[in-house]
């Protein structure tokens, strides 16, 4: 983007205003004193109407009180000077011609307060009149016909009564004080939006914190984790949890790394010694000594192999379907020939979802091992256990000792008695089989039998499994 500021770019790609604050305690407190400027100015402006209307209303009605009662006081066609209260000082009696007839002390003197000449039908007009700099709330008041006939044989006359205007109503004063308040009330409200937030968001900033120090070299450390369950608590939980299952995984790593360069030197020292023996003792049968290597060599290709197996299922089944694992069990078992029979019970089909080559694998596999160590035969039990489907694979060989029934499932553990059977073998099986049950949402567990090794694999039922 030719002449855009880096610095203005935001992290999802789209631009960001160039003084844009990058904090989400200083963004949210700057929206929420706009929008309560903006409540308070509606506020505000009510109340000025209001405050504007009240005073206007108590003032016009204070007039036409005191033209009111100066018209119902009138005996004469050339009635005395009123008596006037200190709020309404000016009153008139205005004839026809728009002569004065009477007037109180302040009006003496004056001309007609108002041409305001209201109708038969609206006898009664409030207006604000100002001239010469000075302003007036006045009444105008027509004299109903009757009293017109009474007093001037039915010529027409007109009361006005007036009274300064209020001081709030001719000035700014009032706007003043209202602006002052919205302004002081959304201050107020901008200071405390950034204490609540910066309160809120001070154990995430712990969180980030404790964060930046955590190195790959050191994921002991966890992030501080507030009392209650609310949404920061949750967030703390999830990532303590996140940096144990990081933790756990990078131990898991370094251990089958260690496990690997350990495992792999040994083959490789082994090709190494036999190609080097070829070359210093060209007397020797090299067609063996070349033999021998290749044989190491497919070795060390099975091994690498099955620990790229092993890599690419702890990422989950690449391609799932149902798949019913008491019709999978006996076509398995109908594939072991050559060793102690196998014998498949299975009451009813079960089906779970996933990869049917991995758990055919697992299957072919736990077999392998049982026939193997099996005197007589292997016993396969598919049976329903809650919500799941249960795999028993059961020999009626010498056992695994409870000490070692988690230690045959780490990559390249074989027990002596597995070394003793199969030499060649590299120790992954079990290890492979776990994490395909694992990446399935199920288990792979050596439990208690009278005779023998028996492994079980439980794996949940389908949704749509009755």
């Amino acid at each position: 983007m030719k002449g855009t500021d880096p610095a203005a770019i935001g992290g999802d790609g789209g631009v960001r205003p160039r003084f844009a604050p990058t904090s989400i305690r200083a963004r949210f407190t700057l929206a929420m004193a706009g929008v309560s400027l903006l409540v308070y100015a509606v506020i505000g402006v009510g109340v000025d109407t209001a405050v504007h209307n009240r005073i206007e209303r108590d003032a016009f009605r204070d007039t036409q009180r005191a033209a009111t009662e100066w018209i119902g006081s009138m005996r004469s066609p050339t009635p005395p000077q009123p008596i006037t209260s200190e709020r309404v000082p000016y009153l008139q009696l205005v004839d026809a011609s728009g002569s004065v007839v009477s007037a109180s002390r302040a009006a003496s003197g004056l001309p007609a307060l108002s041409t305001l000449r209201p109708p038969y039908d609206d006898r009664i007009q409030n207006r604000v009149q100002c001239a010469n700099g000075r302003c007036l709330v006045l009444t105008a008041s027509r004299v109903s016909p009757q009293e017109a006939a009474r007093l001037w044989a039915g010529q027409s006359h007109i009361v006005y009564a007036a009274m300064p205007r209020p001081a709030l109503l001719g000035s700014q004063r009032l706007e003043a004080l209202v602006a002052a308040g919205v302004l002081a009330a959304s201050l107020l409200t901008g200071w405390a939006t950034w204490a609540l937030v910066g309160r809120t968001l001070r154990p995430v900033e712990a969180m980030r914190a404790q964060i930046a120090e955590i190195t790959i070299s050191d994921l002991s450390l966890r992030v501080p984790q507030p009392s209650g369950d609310d949404e920061v608590a949750r967030l703390a939980r999830t990532a303590n949890q996140t940096l144990d299952r990081l933790e756990d995984a990078m131990e898991r790593q370094r251990r089958f790394g260690s496990m690997v360069s350990h495992e792999l030197r040994r083959p490789l020292t082994g090709l190494r010694t036999q190609l080097e023996e070829v070359l210093l003792f060209p007397e020797a049968d090299a067609r063996r000594g070349v033999r021998d290597a290749l044989a190491t060599a497919e070795r060390l290709q099975s091994i690498i192999e099955e620990m790229l197996m092993l890599t690419r299922i702890s990422t989950g089944p690449r391609a799932v379907e149902p798949v019913g694992l008491a019709a999978l069990a006996r076509e398995e078992a109908a594939r072991r020939g050559g060793g102690p029979p196998v014998e498949v019970s299975a009451p009813e089909e079960l089906t779970v979802t996933g990869n049917r080559v991995q758990l055919a694998g697992v299957l072919a596999n736990l077999l392998v091992n049982a026939q193997r160590h099996a005197r007589t035969g292997v016993r396969v039990t598919v049976l329903r256990a809650g919500g799941d489907a249960a795999v028993a694979v059961q020999d009626d060989g010498a056992g695994i000792a409870p000490g070692d029934r988690e230690r045959v499932f780490e990559p390249f553990t074989r027990l002596a008695e597995g070394r003793r059977r199969d030499p060649a073998g590299s120790g992954l099986g079990l290890a492979i089989c776990r994490a395909v049950a694992e990446t399935h949402n199920g288990t792979l567990r050596v439990e208690d039998s009278d005779r023998g090794a028996r492994f079980v694999l439980r794996l949940p039922l389908a949704r749509s499994q009755p």
